[in-house]
């Protein structure tokens, strides 16, 4: 049975991250929660605090954990504080059975949220950050190395654009549309001012996450299940639970039990998401452990993805040239254009995301509670 009742898509998401930050609050507030709050060095394009917000819900000794993060990728930090606003206000706390606990991560990368970027302030993708970097080298990426300077451009000058778009159809033509996404997508180590660069070292705020998880240690509960709101991939509104859990993994077949057979798994081929090594999901994994995570990144589609490659890339050209001038027409346009794409502020879009949230936060609080009465 799904809690609450009427969808209100309005009053979940707001216009800015200021604003999604204010009406988290609130509702962990409303919602009994224990928030600790984590401010970063960075300020906002106002001049505003950044900061992730973690409330928890339920009680301490709790057996289970259910784990809801906004803000991975920041801009896409809209849908997963707009569902977690949701969530409280639609009483998910009262949806807790004996045992379960709930924590909330809001704006995971808040200097993304708020710049509206997917990077962190070191211009880390945090889902590209996940791996153990203390166990050797990054993996390497050489169709991204040898179309970096396409994949961003000197500038967005018609014929810059055009040399770097002649240069990417020729690869795709080439090699693949899989090849090609692949170079892409799937991660670089090697050019910090690129897209998808996934770092040399753990970001600012996957050191946090580490912290976060031996706080509330999480390493000692039963079973954590963890949604990762994420938006970008597949058709429009449909939300795709994305499981990057291996072939056998405890994790694997929770997932397949909990959400059935809409479950997309990118090691199998079975996913609108190509395989990522540097996956936050690994992280998460040795930080709680692996036999008690049940992980998925819950992926709502948007526009065409050419669309959003574009945005992508304009914004990183614009980010390397130097300081931002925030209200320059130039800037205002392509962090609309990103906005639009991570997104979609229409009212059908919203109330199938906040549906499909609450669908899955059930199956979720459902597996668990199954588990733990045969055990």
């Amino acid at each position: 049975m799904i809690f609450g009742t009427d969808i209100d898509a309005a009053a979940c998401f707001a216009p800015d991250y200021a604003a999604s930050r204010t009406r988290f609050l609130d509702a962990a507030d409303r919602a009994g929660g224990r928030v600790a709050t984590r401010t970063i060095p960075d300020a906002g394009p106002l001049g505003e605090t950044l900061a992730t917000d973690v409330a928890w819900f339920g009680p301490d000794d709790a057996d289970d954990v259910l784990v809801l993060v906004s803000g991975t990728h920041g801009v896409e930090g809209f849908c997963g504080s707009g569902a977690q606003v949701d969530a409280l206000t639609a009483g998910v706390v009262g949806r807790l059975a004996h045992g379960q606990a709930l924590l909330a991560i809001h704006a995971f990368n808040p200097h993304g949220f708020a710049w509206l970027r997917r990077t962190t302030e070191e211009g880390i993708d945090l889902n590209r950050n996940g791996l153990d970097f203390d166990a050797g080298p990054p993996p390497e990426n050489p169709g991204y190395a040898a179309l970096a300077d396409a994949f961003v451009p000197r500038d967005l000058a018609p014929a810059t654009l055009a040399e770097a778009a002649a240069r990417l159809d020729a690869f795709r033509r080439d090699h693949g549309a899989v090849a090609f996404e692949t170079a892409r997508s799937c991660g670089q180590y090697t050019h910090p001012e690129g897209i998808f660069h996934g770092g040399r070292a753990p970001a600012r705020a996957m050191r946090m996450l580490f912290d976060v998880c031996a706080r509330h240690r999480l390493g000692e509960r039963r079973r954590v299940a963890v949604i990762d709101y994420h938006t970008g991939l597949g058709p429009f509104g449909h939300g795709e639970p994305i499981c990057g859990h291996r072939p056998g993994e405890p994790g694997q077949a929770r997932c397949r039990d909990w959400y059935g057979a809409s479950l997309g798994e990118p090691l199998l081929g079975t996913s609108a998401s190509l395989p990522i090594p540097g996956l936050t999901q690994y992280a998460w994994a040795r930080a709680v452990g692996t036999g008690r995570l049940v992980f998925v990144a819950l992926e709502f589609g948007t526009y065409d993805r050419e669309e959003g490659a574009v945005a992508l890339r304009d914004d990183h050209v614009l980010h390397a040239a130097g300081p931002v001038d925030w209200a320059a027409p130039q800037t205002r346009r392509i962090k609309a254009a990103l906005r639009r794409f991570y997104h979609p502020d229409t009212t059908d879009w919203g109330q199938m995301v906040l549906f499909r949230s609450r669908q899955l936060i059930c199956q979720a609080l459902d597996g668990m509670a199954r588990e733990a009465a045969a055990s």
